[in-house]
Protein backbone atom coordinates (compact mmCIF):
# COMPACT_ATOMS: atom_id res chain seq x y z
CA UNK A 1 0.00 0.00 0.00
CA UNK A 2 3.01 2.55 0.71
CA UNK A 3 4.39 2.05 -1.95
CA UNK A 4 1.22 2.19 -4.54
CA UNK A 5 0.81 5.73 -2.41
CA UNK A 6 4.16 6.51 -3.21
CA UNK A 7 3.82 6.02 -7.10
CA UNK A 8 0.43 7.95 -7.15
CA UNK A 9 2.04 11.17 -5.54
CA UNK A 10 5.05 11.11 -8.11
CA UNK A 11 2.66 10.80 -10.40
CA UNK A 12 0.64 13.40 -9.74
CA UNK A 13 3.39 15.82 -8.90
CA UNK A 14 4.67 15.00 -12.40
CA UNK A 15 1.45 16.20 -13.68
CA UNK A 16 1.42 18.86 -11.88
CA UNK A 17 4.72 19.89 -12.82
CA UNK A 18 3.90 19.23 -16.69
CA UNK A 19 0.58 21.55 -16.11
CA UNK A 20 3.09 24.22 -14.95
CA UNK A 21 5.13 24.22 -17.68
CA UNK A 22 2.67 23.78 -20.12
CA UNK A 23 1.14 27.15 -18.57
CA UNK A 24 4.05 28.63 -18.58
CA UNK A 25 4.70 28.28 -22.05
CA UNK A 26 1.18 29.29 -23.02
CA UNK A 27 1.50 32.57 -21.14
CA UNK A 28 4.83 33.37 -22.73
CA UNK A 29 5.16 36.64 -25.11
CA UNK A 30 8.00 36.66 -28.08
CA UNK A 31 11.22 37.51 -26.33
CA UNK A 32 9.99 36.57 -22.63
CA UNK A 33 11.85 34.04 -20.08
CA UNK A 34 11.38 33.21 -16.40
CA UNK A 35 13.09 34.85 -13.83
CA UNK A 36 12.98 32.56 -10.39
CA UNK A 37 13.57 34.23 -7.48
CA UNK A 38 12.49 32.61 -4.01
CA UNK A 39 8.69 31.61 -4.53
CA UNK A 40 8.21 34.14 -7.23
CA UNK A 41 8.29 33.19 -11.13
CA UNK A 42 8.86 36.16 -13.07
CA UNK A 43 8.16 36.99 -16.59
CA UNK A 44 10.90 39.43 -17.45
CA UNK A 45 11.37 40.90 -21.52
CA UNK A 46 14.41 40.74 -22.94
CA UNK A 47 14.62 43.93 -23.96
CA UNK A 48 15.26 46.55 -20.93
CA UNK A 49 12.06 47.70 -20.75
CA UNK A 50 12.00 47.31 -17.14
CA UNK A 51 14.70 47.21 -14.86
CA UNK A 52 15.45 44.22 -13.33
CA UNK A 53 19.17 43.53 -11.42
CA UNK A 54 19.58 40.21 -9.73
CA UNK A 55 22.36 41.27 -7.57
CA UNK A 56 20.11 42.72 -5.23
CA UNK A 57 18.58 39.48 -4.40
CA UNK A 58 20.09 40.05 -0.87
CA UNK A 59 18.12 42.68 -0.78
CA UNK A 60 15.12 41.92 -1.50
CA UNK A 61 15.63 38.73 1.15
CA UNK A 62 16.64 40.83 3.78
CA UNK A 63 13.68 43.11 3.12
CA UNK A 64 11.36 40.11 3.52
CA UNK A 65 12.60 38.50 6.60
CA UNK A 66 12.63 42.84 8.19
CA UNK A 67 9.11 42.66 7.03
CA UNK A 68 7.71 39.18 8.46
CA UNK A 69 9.41 40.19 12.10
CA UNK A 70 7.96 43.61 12.08
CA UNK A 71 4.42 41.74 10.97
CA UNK A 72 5.12 39.37 14.08
CA UNK A 73 5.15 42.29 16.25
CA UNK A 74 2.70 44.36 15.00
CA UNK A 75 -0.19 41.88 14.46
CA UNK A 76 0.18 40.01 17.89
CA UNK A 77 -0.91 43.26 19.08
CA UNK A 78 -4.23 42.97 16.83
CA UNK A 79 -4.63 38.74 18.34
CA UNK A 80 -3.19 37.73 14.67
CA UNK A 81 -0.49 34.93 14.91
CA UNK A 82 2.28 34.60 11.62
CA UNK A 83 3.17 31.31 10.93
CA UNK A 84 6.19 30.97 8.48
CA UNK A 85 6.86 27.11 6.76
CA UNK A 86 9.95 25.59 7.97
CA UNK A 87 10.02 27.53 11.33
CA UNK A 88 10.00 25.88 14.33
CA UNK A 89 7.53 26.88 17.27
CA UNK A 90 8.86 28.02 20.35
CA UNK A 91 7.89 25.62 23.30
CA UNK A 92 8.00 27.00 26.68
CA UNK A 93 8.26 25.02 30.10
CA UNK A 94 6.71 25.88 33.25
CA UNK A 95 8.94 25.09 36.35
CA UNK A 96 6.90 26.85 39.01
CA UNK A 97 3.44 27.54 40.12
CA UNK A 98 4.51 31.25 39.27
CA UNK A 99 5.27 30.17 35.59
CA UNK A 100 1.88 28.28 35.40
CA UNK A 101 0.08 31.46 36.23
CA UNK A 102 1.37 33.17 33.61
CA UNK A 103 0.68 30.96 31.32
CA UNK A 104 -2.80 30.32 32.41
CA UNK A 105 -2.51 34.55 32.00
CA UNK A 106 -0.91 33.60 28.43
CA UNK A 107 -3.95 30.80 27.45
CA UNK A 108 -6.19 33.99 28.24
CA UNK A 109 -4.93 36.19 25.89
CA UNK A 110 -3.90 33.72 23.16
CA UNK A 111 -3.92 34.55 19.27
CA UNK A 112 -6.82 33.05 17.91
CA UNK A 113 -6.35 33.79 14.13
CA UNK A 114 -3.82 32.77 12.16
CA UNK A 115 -1.49 34.53 9.36
CA UNK A 116 -0.01 32.62 6.65
CA UNK A 117 1.61 33.88 3.74
CA UNK A 118 -0.14 33.63 0.66
CA UNK A 119 -3.26 33.98 2.21
CA UNK A 120 -5.16 37.41 2.40
CA UNK A 121 -5.65 38.50 6.28
CA UNK A 122 -8.29 40.98 7.29
CA UNK A 123 -6.50 42.44 9.92
CA UNK A 124 -2.74 42.32 7.81
CA UNK A 125 -0.45 45.14 6.86
CA UNK A 126 -0.86 47.43 3.83
CA UNK A 127 2.20 47.54 1.91
CA UNK A 128 3.41 49.91 -0.93
CA UNK A 129 6.23 49.50 -3.26
CA UNK A 130 6.21 52.66 -4.85
CA UNK A 131 8.72 51.68 -7.67
CA UNK A 132 8.02 48.34 -8.57
CA UNK A 133 9.41 47.91 -11.98
CA UNK A 134 8.62 44.19 -12.57
CA UNK A 135 6.99 43.63 -9.52
CA UNK A 136 8.83 41.21 -8.28
CA UNK A 137 9.42 42.29 -5.01
CA UNK A 138 5.81 42.70 -3.84
CA UNK A 139 5.36 39.25 -5.74
CA UNK A 140 7.49 38.20 -3.20
CA UNK A 141 5.67 40.14 -0.03
CA UNK A 142 2.50 37.83 -1.52
CA UNK A 143 4.54 34.41 -1.64
CA UNK A 144 6.66 34.68 0.85
CA UNK A 145 5.68 37.18 4.00
CA UNK A 146 2.77 36.33 6.13
CA UNK A 147 0.10 38.26 7.34
CA UNK A 148 -0.73 41.10 4.86
CA UNK A 149 -4.10 42.40 4.22
CA UNK A 150 -2.61 43.72 0.25
CA UNK A 151 0.22 44.95 -1.96
CA UNK A 152 0.08 47.95 -3.71
CA UNK A 153 2.68 47.57 -6.64
CA UNK A 154 3.04 50.75 -8.43
CA UNK A 155 5.11 52.37 -11.12
CA UNK A 156 5.19 55.83 -13.59
CA UNK A 157 5.56 52.78 -16.34
CA UNK A 158 2.82 52.18 -18.42
CA UNK A 159 4.24 48.70 -19.40
CA UNK A 160 5.83 48.21 -16.18
CA UNK A 161 1.99 48.05 -14.70
CA UNK A 162 1.06 45.46 -17.16
CA UNK A 163 4.28 43.64 -16.35
CA UNK A 164 3.16 43.77 -12.83
CA UNK A 165 -0.62 42.31 -13.27
CA UNK A 166 0.89 39.85 -15.43
CA UNK A 167 3.12 38.77 -12.85
CA UNK A 168 0.60 38.73 -10.30
CA UNK A 169 -1.90 36.30 -12.33
CA UNK A 170 1.14 34.10 -13.46
CA UNK A 171 1.98 33.41 -9.58
CA UNK A 172 -2.06 33.40 -8.77
CA UNK A 173 -1.70 36.44 -5.82
CA UNK A 174 -3.94 38.82 -8.00
CA UNK A 175 -6.20 38.62 -4.70
CA UNK A 176 -2.57 40.56 -2.48
CA UNK A 177 -1.01 42.30 -5.38
CA UNK A 178 -2.67 45.28 -6.84
CA UNK A 179 -0.84 46.89 -10.08
CA UNK A 180 -0.86 50.79 -10.36
CA UNK A 181 0.51 53.21 -12.32
CA UNK A 182 0.93 56.65 -11.28
CA UNK A 183 3.33 58.91 -9.85
CA UNK A 184 4.93 57.41 -6.46
CA UNK A 185 5.10 60.61 -4.90
CA UNK A 186 1.27 62.06 -5.68
CA UNK A 187 0.04 58.07 -4.61
CA UNK A 188 1.80 58.92 -1.84
CA UNK A 189 0.42 62.18 -0.84
CA UNK A 190 -3.10 61.16 -1.69
CA UNK A 191 -2.96 58.86 1.37
CA UNK A 192 -1.63 60.85 4.00
CA UNK A 193 -4.85 60.25 5.56
CA UNK A 194 -4.72 58.64 8.97
CA UNK A 195 -7.26 55.93 7.58
CA UNK A 196 -5.39 55.59 4.46
CA UNK A 197 -1.58 55.13 5.29
CA UNK A 198 0.34 51.94 4.54
CA UNK A 199 1.72 50.16 7.25
CA UNK A 200 4.76 49.27 5.07
CA UNK A 201 6.42 51.36 2.24
CA UNK A 202 9.07 49.86 0.32
CA UNK A 203 10.81 52.32 -1.77
CA UNK A 204 13.99 51.15 -4.30
CA UNK A 205 14.92 53.56 -7.07
CA UNK A 206 17.22 54.11 -9.86
CA UNK A 207 19.00 56.49 -7.84
CA UNK A 208 18.38 58.73 -4.80
CA UNK A 209 15.11 58.49 -3.17
CA UNK A 210 15.39 61.71 -2.60
CA UNK A 211 12.30 63.09 -4.15
CA UNK A 212 10.06 60.91 -2.45
CA UNK A 213 10.96 60.87 1.11
CA UNK A 214 8.53 63.78 2.05
CA UNK A 215 5.48 62.15 0.71
CA UNK A 216 6.46 58.62 2.28
CA UNK A 217 7.32 59.94 6.27
CA UNK A 218 3.31 61.20 5.68
CA UNK A 219 1.99 58.07 4.13
CA UNK A 220 3.25 56.15 6.51
CA UNK A 221 0.93 54.86 9.41
CA UNK A 222 1.99 55.10 12.91
CA UNK A 223 4.42 52.82 13.81
CA UNK A 224 5.14 51.92 10.36
CA UNK A 225 7.81 50.44 8.92
CA UNK A 226 9.68 52.65 5.94
CA UNK A 227 12.08 50.55 3.80
CA UNK A 228 14.53 52.94 1.80
CA UNK A 229 17.36 52.45 -0.52
CA UNK A 230 19.76 54.55 -2.47
CA UNK A 231 22.13 53.88 -4.72
CA UNK A 232 23.84 56.99 -5.73
CA UNK A 233 26.70 55.99 -3.34
CA UNK A 234 29.07 58.87 -5.42
CA UNK A 235 27.29 61.14 -4.12
CA UNK A 236 26.68 59.78 -0.12
CA UNK A 237 30.21 58.57 -0.51
CA UNK A 238 32.00 61.92 -0.73
CA UNK A 239 32.50 62.89 -4.66
CA UNK A 240 29.94 66.01 -4.76
CA UNK A 241 29.27 67.27 -0.92
CA UNK A 242 27.07 69.74 -3.14
CA UNK A 243 24.92 67.37 -4.85
CA UNK A 244 24.54 65.60 -1.62
CA UNK A 245 23.66 68.97 0.29
CA UNK A 246 21.41 69.82 -1.97
CA UNK A 247 19.24 66.24 -1.84
CA UNK A 248 19.43 65.39 1.90
CA UNK A 249 20.78 68.58 3.49
CA UNK A 250 24.23 67.26 4.52
CA UNK A 251 27.16 67.58 3.22
CA UNK A 252 29.47 64.32 2.05
CA UNK A 253 32.90 63.60 2.52
CA UNK A 254 35.54 61.63 1.17
CA UNK A 255 36.66 59.54 3.84
CA UNK A 256 36.95 55.92 5.18
CA UNK A 257 34.27 55.84 7.04
CA UNK A 258 31.99 57.40 3.47
CA UNK A 259 29.53 54.16 3.79
CA UNK A 260 28.44 54.37 7.49
CA UNK A 261 28.39 57.80 6.65
CA UNK A 262 25.90 57.72 3.45
CA UNK A 263 23.61 55.97 6.29
CA UNK A 264 23.74 58.57 8.85
CA UNK A 265 23.03 60.83 5.89
CA UNK A 266 20.10 59.18 4.42
CA UNK A 267 18.43 58.85 8.03
CA UNK A 268 19.22 62.51 9.20
CA UNK A 269 17.19 63.29 6.07
CA UNK A 270 14.54 60.90 7.16
CA UNK A 271 14.23 62.87 10.59
CA UNK A 272 14.68 65.83 8.94
CA UNK A 273 11.34 65.41 7.08
CA UNK A 274 9.44 64.42 9.20
CA UNK A 275 10.27 66.58 11.84
CA UNK A 276 8.33 69.09 9.47
CA UNK A 277 5.02 66.78 10.66
CA UNK A 278 5.70 66.80 14.20
CA UNK A 279 7.12 63.06 13.56
CA UNK A 280 10.22 61.32 14.43
CA UNK A 281 12.08 58.19 13.17
CA UNK A 282 13.10 54.99 15.06
CA UNK A 283 16.21 53.10 13.25
CA UNK A 284 15.73 49.61 13.31
CA UNK A 285 18.63 48.23 10.72
CA UNK A 286 21.06 49.99 8.70
CA UNK A 287 22.98 48.34 6.29
CA UNK A 288 25.65 49.04 3.52
CA UNK A 289 25.70 46.28 0.95
CA UNK A 290 27.54 46.13 -2.33
CA UNK A 291 26.74 49.47 -4.48
CA UNK A 292 23.97 50.49 -2.38
CA UNK A 293 22.89 51.07 0.87
CA UNK A 294 19.77 49.79 2.77
CA UNK A 295 17.44 51.47 6.14
CA UNK A 296 14.53 50.21 7.44
CA UNK A 297 13.22 52.96 10.37
CA UNK A 298 9.67 52.72 11.88
CA UNK A 299 8.13 56.89 12.09
CA UNK A 300 5.97 57.80 14.84
CA UNK A 301 4.24 60.97 15.49
CA UNK A 302 4.96 62.91 19.13
CA UNK A 303 5.81 66.71 19.12
CA UNK A 304 7.57 66.58 22.56
CA UNK A 305 9.81 64.01 21.01
CA UNK A 306 10.38 65.82 17.97
CA UNK A 307 11.79 68.28 20.35
CA UNK A 308 15.04 65.85 20.74
CA UNK A 309 15.86 65.72 16.83
CA UNK A 310 18.28 68.60 17.24
CA UNK A 311 20.20 66.87 19.45
CA UNK A 312 20.04 64.08 17.78
CA UNK A 313 22.02 65.49 14.84
CA UNK A 314 25.91 65.97 14.42
CA UNK A 315 28.56 68.30 12.36
CA UNK A 316 31.67 65.88 12.05
CA UNK A 317 35.00 67.64 11.70
CA UNK A 318 37.90 65.86 9.70
CA UNK A 319 41.26 66.13 9.58
CA UNK A 320 42.96 65.90 5.94
CA UNK A 321 46.11 64.75 7.07
CA UNK A 322 45.81 62.15 9.33
CA UNK A 323 41.49 61.50 8.88
CA UNK A 324 41.16 61.94 12.70
CA UNK A 325 37.25 63.02 13.28
CA UNK A 326 35.29 64.89 15.74
CA UNK A 327 31.60 65.32 16.41
CA UNK A 328 29.80 68.28 17.28
CA UNK A 329 26.00 67.89 18.51
CA UNK A 330 23.87 70.10 16.44
CA UNK A 331 21.86 70.49 20.10
CA UNK A 332 21.69 69.96 23.88
CA UNK A 333 19.66 68.65 25.78
CA UNK A 334 19.24 68.36 29.85
CA UNK A 335 16.71 66.07 31.67
CA UNK A 336 15.89 67.62 34.61
CA UNK A 337 13.83 64.66 36.21
CA UNK A 338 10.38 66.19 35.51
CA UNK A 339 11.08 69.07 32.26
CA UNK A 340 13.74 68.52 29.76
CA UNK A 341 15.75 71.56 29.17
CA UNK A 342 16.87 72.45 25.30
CA UNK A 343 20.03 74.56 24.54
CA UNK A 344 22.56 75.66 21.79
CA UNK A 345 25.42 72.88 21.86
CA UNK A 346 28.44 74.55 22.89
CA UNK A 347 31.77 74.02 20.10
CA UNK A 348 33.94 73.68 18.34
CA UNK A 349 35.24 70.28 19.89
CA UNK A 350 38.89 70.90 17.90
CA UNK A 351 41.24 73.95 17.21
CA UNK A 352 42.03 75.52 13.80
CA UNK A 353 44.59 72.45 13.35
CA UNK A 354 44.49 69.11 14.26
CA UNK A 355 46.46 68.21 17.44
CA UNK A 356 47.85 65.40 15.93
CA UNK A 357 49.15 66.07 12.61
CA UNK A 358 48.64 70.13 12.14
CA UNK A 359 46.69 70.19 8.91
CA UNK A 360 43.20 71.56 8.51
CA UNK A 361 39.76 69.88 9.31
CA UNK A 362 36.89 69.53 6.43
CA UNK A 363 33.56 70.10 7.94
CA UNK A 364 30.59 67.49 6.99
CA UNK A 365 27.34 66.83 7.79
CA UNK A 366 24.80 67.10 9.82
CA UNK A 367 24.70 63.58 10.17
CA UNK A 368 21.99 61.21 12.24
CA UNK A 369 24.71 60.60 15.42
CA UNK A 370 22.47 58.31 17.18
CA UNK A 371 22.36 54.28 17.16
CA UNK A 372 21.86 53.11 13.59
CA UNK A 373 20.39 49.62 14.45
CA UNK A 374 17.89 48.43 16.96
CA UNK A 375 19.79 45.60 18.16
CA UNK A 376 16.62 43.14 20.08
CA UNK A 377 15.04 43.60 16.65
CA UNK A 378 18.11 42.69 14.64
CA UNK A 379 18.59 39.62 17.33
CA UNK A 380 15.09 38.58 15.68
CA UNK A 381 15.45 39.04 12.61
CA UNK A 382 18.77 37.09 13.30
CA UNK A 383 17.40 34.22 15.40
CA UNK A 384 14.81 33.68 12.55
CA UNK A 385 17.08 33.66 9.20
CA UNK A 386 19.48 31.45 10.98
CA UNK A 387 16.69 29.26 12.24
CA UNK A 388 14.92 28.24 9.08
CA UNK A 389 17.80 28.76 6.81
CA UNK A 390 16.17 27.11 3.56
CA UNK A 391 13.91 29.89 3.51
CA UNK A 392 15.96 32.39 1.23
CA UNK A 393 18.84 31.56 -1.18
CA UNK A 394 21.14 34.54 1.19
CA UNK A 395 20.59 33.26 3.95
CA UNK A 396 24.14 32.49 4.74
CA UNK A 397 24.83 35.55 3.91
CA UNK A 398 22.36 37.62 6.27
CA UNK A 399 23.31 35.86 9.02
CA UNK A 400 27.34 36.84 8.65
CA UNK A 401 25.77 40.40 7.83
CA UNK A 402 23.05 40.54 11.23
CA UNK A 403 25.68 38.85 13.05
CA UNK A 404 28.28 41.44 12.86
CA UNK A 405 25.61 44.59 12.76
CA UNK A 406 24.84 42.94 16.26
CA UNK A 407 28.21 43.08 17.70
CA UNK A 408 29.09 46.88 16.76
CA UNK A 409 29.13 49.63 19.63
CA UNK A 410 25.94 51.31 19.24
CA UNK A 411 26.64 54.44 20.69
CA UNK A 412 30.29 55.12 18.71
CA UNK A 413 29.38 56.88 15.09
CA UNK A 414 31.84 56.28 12.23
CA UNK A 415 35.04 54.37 12.17
CA UNK A 416 38.65 53.99 11.39
CA UNK A 417 40.51 51.63 9.23
CA UNK A 418 43.79 49.91 10.22
CA UNK A 419 45.18 50.15 6.57
CA UNK A 420 44.98 54.42 6.47
CA UNK A 421 46.32 54.79 10.11
CA UNK A 422 49.41 52.97 8.67
CA UNK A 423 49.52 54.44 5.22
CA UNK A 424 49.64 57.84 7.42
CA UNK A 425 52.67 56.44 9.08
CA UNK A 426 54.19 54.87 5.87
CA UNK A 427 54.86 51.60 7.86
CA UNK A 428 54.01 48.02 7.68
CA UNK A 429 50.59 47.23 9.06
CA UNK A 430 49.48 45.73 12.04
CA UNK A 431 47.37 42.90 12.53
CA UNK A 432 43.65 43.56 12.99
CA UNK A 433 43.62 41.04 16.19
CA UNK A 434 46.86 42.93 17.83
CA UNK A 435 45.38 46.57 16.79
CA UNK A 436 41.90 45.15 18.83
CA UNK A 437 43.67 43.72 21.56
CA UNK A 438 45.95 47.46 22.08
CA UNK A 439 42.51 49.03 22.37
CA UNK A 440 41.46 46.78 24.53
CA UNK A 441 44.00 46.57 26.71
CA UNK A 442 44.18 50.37 27.07
CA UNK A 443 40.32 50.63 28.64
CA UNK A 444 38.90 51.44 25.15
CA UNK A 445 35.69 49.39 23.78
CA UNK A 446 36.25 48.21 20.12
CA UNK A 447 34.65 46.40 17.06
CA UNK A 448 34.64 45.85 13.51
CA UNK A 449 31.56 47.21 11.18
CA UNK A 450 29.54 45.63 8.29
CA UNK A 451 30.61 48.40 6.16
CA UNK A 452 34.04 47.86 5.95
CA UNK A 453 36.26 44.93 6.26
CA UNK A 454 39.21 46.88 7.67
CA UNK A 455 37.18 48.80 10.52
CA UNK A 456 37.78 49.69 13.75
CA UNK A 457 34.79 51.23 15.79
CA UNK A 458 36.41 52.05 19.03
CA UNK A 459 35.58 55.18 21.96
CA UNK A 460 39.13 55.52 21.77
CA UNK A 461 39.74 59.02 21.48
CA UNK A 462 42.00 60.16 18.18
CA UNK A 463 45.20 60.79 20.58
CA UNK A 464 44.90 56.99 22.67
CA UNK A 465 44.65 55.30 18.97
CA UNK A 466 48.02 57.51 17.84
CA UNK A 467 49.33 56.46 20.78
CA UNK A 468 49.30 53.22 19.77
CA UNK A 469 50.45 53.51 16.30
CA UNK A 470 53.91 55.20 17.24
CA UNK A 471 54.34 52.26 19.86
CA UNK A 472 53.47 49.88 16.73
CA UNK A 473 55.81 52.26 14.41
CA UNK A 474 58.72 51.55 17.52
CA UNK A 475 58.57 48.14 16.99
CA UNK A 476 58.23 48.44 13.83
CA UNK A 477 60.75 51.56 12.17
CA UNK A 478 59.84 53.27 9.32
CA UNK A 479 63.01 55.70 7.65
CA UNK A 480 62.35 59.29 9.31
CA UNK A 481 65.01 60.61 7.03
CA UNK A 482 62.82 60.22 3.74
CA UNK A 483 59.55 61.47 5.99
CA UNK A 484 58.91 65.49 4.73
CA UNK A 485 59.09 67.65 8.06
CA UNK A 486 56.14 69.09 6.61
CA UNK A 487 54.19 65.62 6.19
CA UNK A 488 51.86 63.90 9.18
CA UNK A 489 54.06 61.17 9.47
CA UNK A 490 56.91 63.16 10.73
CA UNK A 491 54.66 65.52 12.95
CA UNK A 492 52.78 62.58 14.90
CA UNK A 493 56.45 60.64 14.48
CA UNK A 494 57.95 63.49 16.41
CA UNK A 495 55.60 62.90 19.98
CA UNK A 496 56.64 60.58 22.20
CA UNK A 497 53.52 58.32 22.71
CA UNK A 498 51.77 58.91 26.59
CA UNK A 499 50.87 55.36 26.98
CA UNK A 500 52.87 51.99 26.32
CA UNK A 501 50.30 49.86 24.12
CA UNK A 502 50.50 45.95 24.41
CA UNK A 503 49.95 44.14 21.45
CA UNK A 504 49.56 40.44 23.16
CA UNK A 505 46.48 39.32 21.21
CA UNK A 506 43.48 38.60 24.02
CA UNK A 507 40.35 36.28 23.84
CA UNK A 508 37.93 39.09 23.64
CA UNK A 509 39.44 40.50 20.48
CA UNK A 510 38.44 38.10 17.86
CA UNK A 511 34.54 38.76 17.63
CA UNK A 512 31.82 35.60 17.13
CA UNK A 513 31.19 35.93 13.81
CA UNK A 514 35.01 35.94 12.88
CA UNK A 515 35.86 32.92 14.83
CA UNK A 516 32.79 31.30 13.37
CA UNK A 517 34.19 31.76 9.66
CA UNK A 518 30.64 33.56 8.71
CA UNK A 519 29.68 34.93 5.28
CA UNK A 520 30.52 38.76 5.93
CA UNK A 521 32.01 40.05 2.84
CA UNK A 522 31.12 38.31 -0.18
CA UNK A 523 33.34 38.28 -3.56
CA UNK A 524 31.75 39.93 -6.33
CA UNK A 525 29.15 37.27 -7.41
CA UNK A 526 29.52 37.69 -11.08
CA UNK A 527 30.72 39.55 -13.95
CA UNK A 528 29.51 43.23 -14.43
CA UNK A 529 27.55 43.18 -10.80
CA UNK A 530 27.13 46.76 -10.41
CA UNK A 531 24.45 49.31 -11.08
CA UNK A 532 22.80 48.21 -14.28
CA UNK A 533 21.42 50.31 -16.71
CA UNK A 534 18.64 51.95 -16.56
CA UNK A 535 15.45 51.46 -17.99
CA UNK A 536 14.57 52.53 -21.83
CA UNK A 537 10.92 53.15 -23.23
CA UNK A 538 11.68 51.46 -26.36
CA UNK A 539 14.10 48.92 -24.49
CA UNK A 540 17.18 47.46 -25.45
CA UNK A 541 20.81 48.16 -24.34
CA UNK A 542 23.00 50.06 -26.70
CA UNK A 543 26.05 47.30 -27.94
CA UNK A 544 28.38 50.65 -26.94
CA UNK A 545 27.55 50.40 -23.37
CA UNK A 546 28.49 46.29 -23.33
CA UNK A 547 31.50 47.57 -25.00
CA UNK A 548 32.85 49.73 -22.97
CA UNK A 549 31.40 47.82 -19.84
CA UNK A 550 34.16 44.94 -21.17
CA UNK A 551 36.62 47.63 -22.33
CA UNK A 552 36.55 48.90 -18.75
CA UNK A 553 36.52 45.68 -16.83
CA UNK A 554 40.03 45.49 -14.78
CA UNK A 555 41.29 48.58 -16.46
CA UNK A 556 43.83 49.12 -13.72
CA UNK A 557 44.80 45.47 -13.45
CA UNK A 558 45.57 44.57 -17.15
CA UNK A 559 47.03 47.52 -18.42
CA UNK A 560 47.27 47.94 -22.41
CA UNK A 561 50.63 47.87 -23.82
CA UNK A 562 50.41 47.55 -26.86
CA UNK A 563 49.56 50.74 -29.33
CA UNK A 564 47.28 48.90 -31.37
CA UNK A 565 44.57 48.28 -28.71
CA UNK A 566 44.94 51.93 -27.20
CA UNK A 567 41.80 54.19 -28.10
CA UNK A 568 41.68 54.71 -31.82
CA UNK A 569 38.23 57.11 -32.43
CA UNK A 570 38.13 60.82 -31.54
CA UNK A 571 37.74 62.26 -28.13
CA UNK A 572 34.84 64.01 -27.14
CA UNK A 573 36.14 67.30 -26.07
CA UNK A 574 37.42 67.99 -29.64
CA UNK A 575 34.92 68.93 -31.95
CA UNK A 576 35.05 67.75 -35.71
CA UNK A 577 35.80 70.75 -38.05
CA UNK A 578 33.59 71.31 -40.27
CA UNK A 579 33.88 73.66 -43.56
CA UNK A 580 31.20 76.66 -43.98
CA UNK A 581 28.79 75.82 -46.03
CA UNK A 582 29.33 78.89 -48.09
CA UNK A 583 32.73 80.07 -48.42
CA UNK A 584 34.07 76.20 -47.81
CA UNK A 585 36.48 77.98 -45.19
CA UNK A 586 36.69 76.50 -41.38
CA UNK A 587 33.92 78.44 -38.48
CA UNK A 588 35.97 80.23 -36.08
CA UNK A 589 35.24 77.42 -33.59
CA UNK A 590 36.57 74.95 -36.15
CA UNK A 591 39.73 76.86 -36.97
CA UNK A 592 40.42 76.88 -33.60
CA UNK A 593 39.37 72.98 -32.70
CA UNK A 594 41.75 72.43 -35.51
CA UNK A 595 44.49 74.56 -33.69
CA UNK A 596 44.13 72.74 -30.23
CA UNK A 597 43.80 69.10 -31.96
CA UNK A 598 47.25 69.65 -34.08
CA UNK A 599 49.26 71.03 -30.98
CA UNK A 600 48.30 67.60 -29.09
Amino acid sequence: IIIIVVVLTLVMDSDATGSLETMASEDLLPGETVVREGKASILFPSANEVFYNPVQEFNRDLTCAVITEFARDLLAQRGVRVVVPGEKEKVLVSLSEESNEAEEKTGAEELNVTATAGEKCEHGLRVLEGLAASGLRSVRFALEVPGLQSVTANDFSSKAAALIARNAQYNRVSHLVQASCRDASMLMYEKRGKKERYDVIDLDPYGSPASFLDAAVQAVSEGGLLCVTCTDMAVMAGNSGETCYSKYGSISIKAKYCHEMALRIILHSLDQRAGVYQRYIQPLLSVSADFYIRVFVRVFTGQATVKNSASKQALVYNCVGCGSFHLQRMGRRIDNGKHMKYSAATGPPVGPECEQCGQRHQLGGPIWAEPIHDQEFVQKVLSAVSGNPSRFGTSKRIEGMLSMVTEELEDVPLYYTVDNLTSTLHCNTPPLLQFRSALLHAGHRVSLSHACKNAIKTDAPPAAIWDIMRCWEKENPVKREKLSQTSPAFRILSTEPRLEACFTVREDANPQSRKRHLTRFQENPQAFWGPKARAKAGGGITTHLQDKRKKCQNKRKNQVTDSSQLKNFPCKKFKQVRLDQTSKQPSPHASAALKIFLFF
